[in-house]
């Protein structure tokens, strides 16, 4: 075999494999500890976007000044998220400590974004099913038969 032949073969085979990996991406969302119920549903829903399109997800709680004080509010805003976001999430980082700010990594449940996939197949399937379905025939008469078009028009009958 020539090495050109087999360069090429070997370029095939990682250009393959390449093609059948996944990249998971890392998206980072920052809160502050004073943050407004509004803005933490936007967030939220931020956050469960990037975790549905299967990306790991890093949290970060940034304090400022005196909010180094309490730190247990920022906690308690993660443990807040992670319970809100219930089985979609897997933390694969515990919230700490680093600096002025505290940081959490989550990532998709795999199991869950699955089970998700497989019923938005189904209701596709469902909806392309009701689309395809045959139209309903027509009301009997409304069009005029192949004999009818030829014929001449009746005569009004005086009745009654």
């Amino acid at each position: 075999m020539d090495y050109g032949k087999f360069k090429y073969e070997r370029d095939v085979r990682q250009k393959e494999a390449r093609k059948k990996q996944s990249r998971t991406g890392l998206k980072e969302i920052k809160f502050r500890p004073k943050i407004d119920p509004h803005d933490y549903a936007t967030k939220k829903g931020h956050v469960t976007r990037f975790l549905q399109a299967g990306n790991k997800v890093k949290i970060t709680i940034m304090f400022r000044g005196r909010e180094m004080a309490h730190t247990d509010l920022g906690r308690r805003i993660l443990d807040r998220l992670v319970s809100d976001l219930g089985e979609l999430v897997v933390v694969e980082a515990m919230p700490k400590q680093e600096g002025r700010n505290m940081i959490m990594v989550i990532s998709p449940n795999k199991r869950h974004l699955e089970a998700l996939a497989k019923e938005r197949a189904r209701h596709a399937r469902e909806q392309t099913v009701s689309a395809v379905a045959p139209a309903p025939d027509p009301v009997v008469g409304s069009e005029p038969q192949p004999d009818e078009l030829h014929a001449e028009p009746a005569a009004a009958s005086d009745e009654g």
